[in-house]
C-alpha cells in the first residue's frame, strides 16, 4: 500500500523524536540536550555542505559555538551512544536476511583546508593524494 507523504513524514519526525528520547539521558543539562538535538536534525538535512555556520544558521543560533561545544568541550558517554545507536538500529532495522555494507571511499581535495584532509593513499585511485576519506554504511 502506498503511503502519502504526510504519512511517511510523520514516520520520520516520530523516528526522531524517539532517538532524540534515547539520547537525551547522555546529556545532563537540558540546553545542551537540545543543541545535541539540533545537531543530529543538522546532519540530517539535505545540504551539500554541513559546516558548522551553515548547522547553526539552521538551528537557529547566531554561530556553531553551541553545536562546536557539543564535539569538543561536551561531556558525554561515546560509548553509552554507541549503544543507544546500536540498539535502535537492531529493534529497527533487524532482519533475519538483512545484509550490512561497509564502505570506505576517499575524495580527492586539492587542498588542505578541509577537514580531516592528509596525504594519504586514495583506494579509488590507488594512489597517494591529498583527500578525505568517508566510511559509509548501508
Amino acid at each position: 500500500m502506498v503511503e502519502s507523504i504526510e504519512m511517511t513524514l510523520e514516520i520520520w519526525a516520530s523516528a526522531l523524536r524517539e532517538v532524540k528520547s534515547r539520547i537525551r539521558r547522555l546529556f545532563p543539562q537540558e540546553r545542551v540536550a537540545i543543541s545535541a538535538g539540533l545537531f543530529l536534525e543538522g546532519l540530517l538535512r539535505d545540504a551539500h555542505r554541513k559546516t558548522g555556520w551553515m548547522r547553526a544558521e539552521a538551528a537557529g543560533d547566531p554561530g556553531p559555538w553551541r553545536q562546536q561545544a557539543i564535539l569538543g568541550r561536551g561531556r558525554w558517554d561515546a560509548d553509552a551512544l554507541r549503544d543507544i545507536v546500536r540498539e535502535y538500529a537492531l529493534e529497527t532495522l533487524a532482519d533475519a536476511e538483512a545484509v550490512l555494507v561497509i564502505d570506505e571511499t576517499g575524495f580527492v581535495k586539492q587542498g588542505k583546508t578541509s577537514c580531516g584532509v592528509a596525504r594519504q593513499v586514495n583506494v579509488s585511485t590507488g594512489k597517494m593524494a591529498n583527500c578525505q576519506i568517508g566510511v559509509f554504511a548501508a
